[in-house]
């Protein structure tokens, strides 16, 4: 006969369920109400043992709790606090940051056999603002160091802030390990600014008041810049009666005190601008600006020389003949014309485009304008020849001249064109 296969089967229990502990919440604030809370649980148990600390001391016992008659029996480290339910956990009401460490539950069962768990709480505190303190808040440049200090009771973490925002990386190198002392040597006009802590844990942040510091700075680089003047390197041109102002430039902190001189004489002026009004020959020479910051005690200095623009102050027009008459020619000419002439144009009336009668370009040649009549003929020296002079020609002239350094400059004539002799006598 056929053999059947005999089926054999046997019941393996189930594994017990490992006993531990969980705080709830797991990150309590100071003051909140936390549960202790029992998993894994055997059954057939008599009494629970809840201790605080690493040890099954009978100096650390919180409560012993009796199941079959729900009774609760304080021990040396119960604070009024602690109450255990009937499913083993443990409620503590109104934590503080001195309950945080380990917890251990021991359990009887009916056998007296004993079993343990453990668990482990941490209370955060609800931070307070810390203190920041610094050696100083008025530092100067390359000179003094930062160094401030974070002062706070608490054991949290530690964030440094600069003008609102995370301290920048750099910064943070001058940072000790605990993150409490902020030291930067030699400091830099760029760390002036307002600079905070804060502590923080998970379920507080609590941020200093700021501590704003002044760098001290300068002055650096003093150069003197001009207005309504004509510039070639250190040299300043201005032209005869025209005023012009000059300017003490540098960057400083605080603002520095200016003194002036003329050719290594004082000046009276105090300021960072000095004005030289109707330019005159007594006022050329050697202008020279002292900018002194008196919390670094740093002075720095620049010069211009000053001189009048001889070729500029000279131009003038004169008619030859002086007094024109009609059916004659008469030639403006120009006398102390700009030695470096780039360009010049003539102009019948205003130095406007339609007004002008002819220009002459770098190459020497000159070009007819709008207002050209085919009589007006340019020189090489400025000068214009207008030929056969009638009435009409009677007005303002004007010549605009531009020179190699881009100064324009326009001076104006007027001409009279008397009647001449045939007409006057026909008249008769």
């Amino acid at each position: 006969s056929l053999m059947k296969p005999l089926l054999l089967s046997a019941w393996i229990p189930p594994a017990p369920a490992l006993l531990n502990i969980l705080a709830i919440p797991e990150e309590p604030a100071q003051g909140e109400n936390v549960t202790l809370l029992v998993r894994g649980l055997p059954g057939e148990l008599v009494a629970y043992n809840w201790y605080r600390g690493t040890s099954l001391s009978q100096a650390h016992l919180i409560l012993s709790y009796i199941i079959s008659i729900a009774d609760e029996t304080p021990g040396p480290a119960y604070t009024g606090r602690e109450a255990v339910r009937p499913d083993g956990s443990l409620d503590i009401r109104d934590v503080v940051p001195e309950d945080s460490g380990s917890y251990i539950l021991q359990t009887l069962n009916q056998r007296f056999e004993t079993d343990v768990a453990y668990g482990h709480l941490l209370v955060y505190e609800i931070l307070s603002p810390p203190l920041l303190l610094a050696n100083g808040t008025k530092l100067v440049e390359r000179r003094d160091a930062i160094h401030l200090l974070c002062s706070t009771p608490s054991m949290a973490d530690i964030r440094w802030f600069f003008n609102g925002e995370p301290l920048p990386i750099g910064s943070r190198l001058g940072l000790t390990p605990d993150n409490r002392v902020l030291v930067r040597h030699n400091v830099r006009r760029e760390e002036a600014g307002s600079y905070q802590c804060e502590v923080w844990n998970p379920v507080s942040v609590s941020r200093s008041d700021p501590v704003n510091l002044t760098v001290y700075y300068g002055p650096d680089r003093v150069t003197i810049v001009q207005e309504s003047a004509f510039r070639t390197g250190c040299t300043v041109e201005a032209e005869f009666n025209a005023s012009l102002i000059l300017w003490c430039v540098t960057r400083s902190c605080p603002d520095p005190e200016y003194t002036w001189s003329l050719n290594g004489r004082p000046h009276d002026s105090t300021t960072s601008s000095l004005s030289i009004n109707r330019m005159t020959k007594d006022k050329e020479g050697t202008y020279t600006c002292i900018a002194k910051n008196p919390m670094t005690e740093l002075s720095g200095s620049a010069s211009v020389l000053v001189k009048m623009s001889v070729a500029t102050s000279a131009t003038t027009i004169v008619p030859i003949p002086s007094k024109p008459t009609e059916g004659k020619d008469v030639i403006l000419s120009v006398q102390g014309y700009p030695k470096d002439l780039l360009v010049y144009a003539w102009y019948r009336g205003t130095a406007s485009e339609p007004n002008r009668l002819l220009s002459q370009l770098p190459s020497g040649n000159w070009i007819a304008g709008p207002a050209h009549t085919g009589r007006e003929i340019g020189f090489a020296n400025c000068s214009l020849l207008i030929q056969k002079l009638n009435l009409t020609d009677t007005g303002r002239y004007t010549l605009k001249t531009v020179t190699l350094q881009g100064k324009t400059e326009t001076l104006d004539v007027q001409l009279q064109v008397s009647m001449g002799r045939n007409n006057i006598l026909s008249l008769n």
